[in-house]
């Protein structure tokens, strides 16, 4: 089976323009509380602006999701990718927190093709599952983002972390003119493709989007202010928080490589372990090595938000993938806007709070959603029976 098989040749070259954005969004994504405390920004406040930035993504997720379906997504890609590169010069030029805040919304905005693009790759992918694609894909990601923190983090030190947002948006424009080269895909005609109702009547789909939201924001809420708790509370310096960036891509290249084919509950589950073991260390020990090895597990969390959408494709007809992924991404970004906002208010209480918290929420979920998931896998074909015998009736 060649990596390199021309029937994936667009997603190879999505593949290649993302693996020069994770270079490029590495160089400051760490570092974002960080300068927005150098702004101004309290922790309660610094929680409110990366919610509200999430929340943004959030709202977007479905309409854009729908306009993909009916009019396709390769436009939507490039004009995300512009709308980053753009984004990015406005952080970089900013000299006041409300600009930068503006800056910071925009970008968040552009995740909202995140659904647009897991759906491009499920349509590009070949003969290869969604998860092998989807992880595949991210590997690239990850493989951009591993140097990005070091470098990001000697370049602030040395000149500010102003600078690395403008390094960044250089690149986010290198990437942007790439992605202008994959193909356009068909658009399945309306007629062929179930109504919207029918979606969100499916109550087994519905039911996982939940699941997953509820997961996703227990696996993240000890990372939004865990670099604020470094630099404030262990005296950590910006160069080693960028050291700890690069060791979440490196742990997330090789999750990909190696669990990209195991069963997403698996998955999950490891992925949601890794993230409570990481709020132990974060909590309980001190030192460098101790915490790279909690940044280095804590690629849990997004190996939960990769794995999502091969979940989640074998609800829904095909001509409905954009907007379930949408929805799969709204409620994934729903919950994440959430985590900010308790974690800025337990760390205005005791900075530590967080990851105790973290702990009994995340093994708590950890046994909830293996159970649900489960119930699903044992229901699934009872209901796909329903709803065929509906089908037919209609």
């Amino acid at each position: 089976m060649k990596l390199f098989d021309p029937a994936r040749s667009d997603l190879n070259l999505l593949s290649i323009s993302l693996l020069i954005w994770g270079l490029g969004e590495s160089l400051f994504l760490i570092f974002q509380p960080l300068y927005l405390q150098e702004l101004g920004a309290d922790p309660v406040k610094i929680g409110v602006i990366l919610s509200g930035g999430l929340l943004v993504m959030a709202l977007a997720q479905i309409p854009v999701g729908i306009v993909a379906d009916r009019f396709g997504r390769r436009f939507l890609l490039f004009a995300s990718w512009g709308l980053g590169f753009v984004a990015a010069l406005i952080m970089g030029i900013a000299r006041s927190l409300t600009w930068f805040v503006v800056g910071l919304l925009i970008y968040n905005l552009t995740g909202a093709v995140v659904g647009v693009m897991n759906s491009y790759i499920s349509h590009a992918r070949g003969d290869w599952s969604v998860g092998r694609a989807v992880t595949y894909v991210l590997a690239f990601f990850n493989a951009g983002s591993l140097i990005g923190p070091l470098v990001g983090g000697v370049l602030a030190e040395r000149f500010g972390l102003r600078s690395i947002y403008l390094i960044g948006a250089a690149t986010f424009f290198v990437s942007t003119i790439l992605v202008l080269f994959v193909s356009e895909q068909p658009i399945i005609a309306r007629r062929e493709t179930p109504s919207v109702r029918s979606l969100l009547n499916n109550r087994r789909f519905l039911g996982m989007i939940a699941m997953l939201a509820v997961v996703t924001f227990c696996s993240y809420l000890p990372m939004p202010l865990t670099a604020n708790f470094l630099k404030n509370e262990r005296g950590v310096a910006l160069a080693s928080i960028g050291t700890f960036g690069s060791l979440v891509s490196l742990s997330g290249i090789l999750f990909n490589a190696f669990l990209g084919q195991l069963k997403p509950d698996l998955v999950y589950l490891i992925g949601q372990l890794c993230m409570v073991v990481a709020s132990a260390l974060f909590f309980k020990c001190d030192g460098l090595v101790w915490f790279g090895a909690a940044y280095f597990l804590s690629t849990g969390s997004r190996l939960i938000g990769t794995i999502s959408p091969a979940v989640i494709q074998p609800m829904v007809h095909e001509g409905q993938i954009g907007l379930a992924f949408g929805i799969l991404e709204a409620g994934r970004n729903l919950a994440l806007m959430s985590a900010p906002l308790l974690a800025g208010w337990l760390y205005s209480i005791q900075p530590s709070l967080v990851y105790p918290v973290a702990i009994v929420a995340g093994l708590l979920m950890t046994v909830i959603f293996n159970r649900f998931y489960r119930a699903q896998r044992f229901t699934a074909p009872e209901e796909a029976l329903s709803e065929k015998i509906a089908e037919t009736a209609s």
